[in-house]
């Protein structure tokens, strides 16, 4: 008896393993996934099952049913709002450059004039400035971010929200429930005492379809106040963003905006809270404000947001189109450098062409089978002239590019699978001639606290380690 229900339970994850594999088969993105998914779910089902219901998906379910829904809920305010933003066009000068039109068309927004940045190196600049504009809020605050710790910096930020609060004014906080896994539950409920509107961004909500997305994240970091100023770039909330922490100090990007990108901005936090609450948020602010002219310099932007739940793979084609555009240079800093064939062969394309292409990594990964899994990229890359720098001066965090002297990335996305398929990010475009220059001179000073590492640093590295790179790259799918 107990034979044949074992040999009746095994026959049933057999088929389920061959649906699953017909599942592969038509869902899956590339024939190499697809083959390698059909062959692993028909062979060992038992195991193979369970990982593939996690990792196996290509799209995130339920987040444009939602959205869909609130607009047919809520379609006078979607409306006004959808409006307000194809207003802010203006006519800058991205409308006159083709280059520019498949961003637009990616992000389903326009690039808009006449606003204000400033660019923010590191934590301590950061959230200085941040931290200044939520204690002056005078209408609401909305924040989203991947990682909050309850250490010095989260508590600082915590008692920023119950001041306002307390005075009135509207708080919200987005958290992501995987990358916040940590926190503890008693720091959320002091701020929903205080009067806090607090929600976790559940990938696995909606419905038993979505029981298993627990792959995807929302890696987003964003702050609103009042409809005004908007931050957006590399910082989660933690001491390690302002350096406090064994690697030193903790080198990372933000850009604070004024002006009428900040309501493109606002529109994705609220996509992103609606997916969340089912709810809109009635008294957000979507008239036009005049650029601050303390800031910087902004001049024509684009908020660009990407993520699983996009009918095209829109981080990995913002990446491609910005490599394939340039003349000059591709300059591109990120932790994390696991890129697919498409990113790698239009890097070979742009230096073939004679682009100045350079790679920015940190000198030490804070995942080790990320850092293996990037040495096996040195050997095809360096042949045709592409420089990678590991930064020496602490870890780099930072996710920014450049592109010749006309365009400037800065946001959320690292340049790797998750990133490009997995995660829900966002990245501000910038066209200004001096906000350029300005990410110009970063990078090159970045460049100077870095050590230039060639093929030969992975091909003379013992047998073992050229191993473990390898098998490391094999996860490059969900790493």
């Amino acid at each position: 008896m107990l034979f044949e229900l074992i040999t009746a339970a095994y026959v049933v994850i057999e088929l389920l393993g061959i649906f699953a594999a017909l599942h592969a088969v038509m869902r899956t993105r590339t024939s190499q996934g697809a083959v390698a998914w059909a062959v692993c779910l028909v062979t060992f089902p038992v195991v193979s099952l369970p990982i593939y219901w996690i990792f196996g998906r290509a799209r995130f379910h339920g987040y444009l049913e939602a959205l869909r829904q609130g607009q047919e809920e809520h379609v006078v305010e979607t409306e006004t709002i959808r409006e307000l933003l194809r207003q802010d066009r203006r006519t800058p000068r991205a409308s006159l450059d083709p280059d520019f039109l498949p961003f637009e068309r990616l992000a389903g927004l326009p690039f808009t004039t006449d606003n204000r940045a400033e660019l923010l190196q590191d934590g301590t600049a950061t959230f200085r400035a941040m931290l200044t504009d939520i204690r002056a809020a005078q209408r609401y605050v909305l924040l989203q971010y991947y990682i909050i710790r309850d250490d010095e910096l989260g508590r600082e930020l915590a008692d920023a929200m119950k001041d306002r609060a307390r005075a009135g004014i509207r708080v919200h906080l987005l958290y992501d429930e995987i990358g916040c896994h940590a926190l503890p539950g008693a720091w959320l409920e002091d701020l929903r005492a205080a009067g806090i509107e607090v929600e976790g961004f559940g990938t696995t909500r909606r419905g038993w379809a979505n029981r298993f997305q627990l792959n995807f994240r929302n890696h987003r970091k964003i702050t609103v106040i009042d409809g005004r100023f908007a931050y957006v770039g590399g910082h989660n909330v933690g001491d390690e963003y302002r350096g406090r922490t064994r690697r030193g100090p903790w080198r990372d990007t933000h850009l604070r905006v004024c002006g009428p990108l900040v309501r493109a901005v606002q529109a994705v936090f609220m996509q992103d809270w609606y997916w969340a609450t089912h709810e809109l948020i009635p008294y957000v602010d979507w008239s036009p404000w005049e650029a601050d002219d303390d800031a910087e310099t902004g001049g024509d932007m684009l908020a660009l947001p990407s993520g699983p739940a996009d009918d095209l793979e829109s981080c990995a084609l913002m990446f491609v189109h910005a490599i394939n555009m340039a003349r000059e240079r591709i300059w591109i800093s990120s932790p994390y450098f696991v890129p697919d064939l498409a990113v790698v062969a239009a890097l070979q394309a742009a230096a073939l062409r004679g682009v100045d292409v350079r790679i920015l990594l940190p000198r030490r990964a804070d995942h080790v089978v990320v850092q293996l899994a990037g040495y096996t990229y040195l050997p095809q890359l360096d042949l045709l002239g592409v420089s990678f720098y590991r930064y020496g001066q602490g870890f780099l965090h930072q996710k920014a590019f450049l592109v010749d002297d006309r365009l400037a990335g800065v946001g959320t996305a690292n340049l790797d699978n998750r990133s490009m398929r997995l995660n829900f990010e966002l990245t501000l475009l910038c066209l200004d001639p001096e906000m350029v220059v300005r990410v110009r001179e970063m990078f090159k000073g970045d460049f100077e606290a870095s050590t230039e590492v060639r093929a030969g640093d992975y091909l003379n590295k013992p047998l073992p380690f050229r191993v473990a790179a390898k098998v490391s790259r094999l996860l490059a799918p969900v790493l």
